[in-house]
């Protein structure tokens, strides 16, 4: 149900098609984001589920530390998404870990 962020990057870097979601905030999001990744805030989810639910590649979903990432895909695996994975750690474990570009924030 989690992929580490270096899995995350490995695969971006072997071309795999992945589908980056990033349910934080859009406050959030202006201070710090991952290139390619589309923001979908946690309170729209819901609203979104159809269109996640057509996706064909895989769904990396991620946040500030992972907490709420969790929460979505386990919600999403109960909808029947199955493809679907939480990025551990979120964007400040990225910003740490695969690209320190990325800011962080607390």
């Amino acid at each position: 149900m989690t992929l580490t962020p270096q899995e995350v990057k490995r695969r971006l870097d072997a071309g795999e098609p992945l589908r980056l979601i990033d349910v934080r905030e859009p406050d959030e999001f202006a201070l710090a984001r991952i290139d390619g990744a589309e923001l979908v805030p946690l309170r729209t989810v819901g609203r979104a589920v159809n269109g996640l639910r057509e996706e064909r590649r895989p769904l990396i979903v991620f946040c500030h530390h992972g907490l709420r990432s969790l929460q979505v895909v386990s919600w999403l695996r109960q909808r029947g998404l199955g493809n679907c994975f939480s990025m551990e750690g979120g964007i400040d474990r990225w910003s740490l870990e695969i690209d320190p570009s990325v800011p962080r924030y607390f």
